[in-house]
């Protein structure tokens, strides 16, 4: 399975503060927010990774992220011209996927959690439908919603309805089968004129081929696309942080356990710190066994 960050977009409800940057360069707390939809890929097992972002903001991109190579992973890069629609992310990318199943990761979302690991590994082995996240919110009227029976089956699908069916919100992370690319492309684009992502979840979902995974009170789910969820993103992770001396969406620390870098490469890249970051790989390094 094959990777897609999406980081396109003006990011215009953070103005003045993205005028010049992208808004998933700006921090979040100790590290940019795009570095947190790619711990997620790679915690899947997905080391090929295409990053979309907005026009002129590519280099950006490429200066902070390089080729991928220095955390064992591939990184490649293209624009995307105006804002269509998420669902549009998977027409750039049909090169880049070459009939591969796909995961998407919207690039201003952030999971954490006991056990998500395993999840996501498991929804990365998706071969044929779809499967997305769900997370259960108390304010269901600014999201996604989908509608589950008793077993957990979805039963129909609503893009921020007034009057909700449902409190479990669709989360930004979504993987399909490598037919994702004709779904994307038979979608209507909406009043708005975007691919909008619910219209391509419905299609699976009206061939029965949708499959929704709740998300567990144990695991976090932020969607960090405005100043006061930046901030609460940025405490959520420096809390952690300080609290169990672990670093969230490390993604040095990821790519030495998982064995796509080695104690040398891992020294390497902590030497080209100067700070506490430095101190924290090198630590891991010291750790028995």
């Amino acid at each position: 399975m094959k990777g897609i960050i999406l980081a396109g977009g003006k990011g215009s409800r953070l103005y003045p503060a993205t005028r010049a940057v992208s808004k998933h360069l700006l921090m979040i707390y100790d590290k940019p927010l795009i570095y947190y939809p790619i711990s997620t890929l790679l915690l899947a097992g997905i080391t090929e990774i295409l990053i979309i972002s907005a026009k002129g903001q590519m280099q950006s991109y490429k200066a902070l992220l390089g080729d991928g190579a220095q955390w064992g992973v591939t990184f490649s890069y293209l624009e995307q011209e105006t804002a269509a629609g998420i669902a549009e992310a998977f027409l750039i990318g049909e090169d880049f996927l070459a009939g591969d199943a796909c995961a998407l990761a919207l690039g201003d979302n952030i999971f954490y959690g006991a056990g998500l690991t395993g999840m996501l590994q498991d929804l990365a082995d998706t071969r044929t439908g779809g499967s997305v996240l769900a997370f259960q919110v108390h304010d269901p009227q600014r999201f996604g919603i989908v509608e589950l029976d008793a077993g957990g089956a979805p039963l129909s699908l609503e893009e921020k309805p007034a009057n909700p069916r449902a409190n479990w919100a669709v989360t930004g992370l979504y993987f399909y089968g490598p037919d994702v690319t004709e779904v994307a492309r038979s979608v209507t684009p909406s009043a708005r004129g975007e691919l909008e992502i619910t219209s391509v979840n419905q299609a699976y979902l009206d061939r029965d081929e949708l499959n929704v995974v709740r998300l567990p009170r144990g695991v976090t789910w932020l969607d960090a696309g405005t100043f006061d969820s930046m901030l609460e993103a940025s405490q959520f992770v420096q809390t952690v942080e300080k609290r169990q001396g672990l670093k969230v969406a490390c993604l040095e620390e990821i790519a030495w356990r998982r064995g796509l870098i080695s104690d040398d490469q891992m020294r390497a890249l902590a030497a080209s710190f100067n700070n506490e970051y430095r101190d924290y790989l090198l630590s891991l390094l010291r750790q028995p066994g």
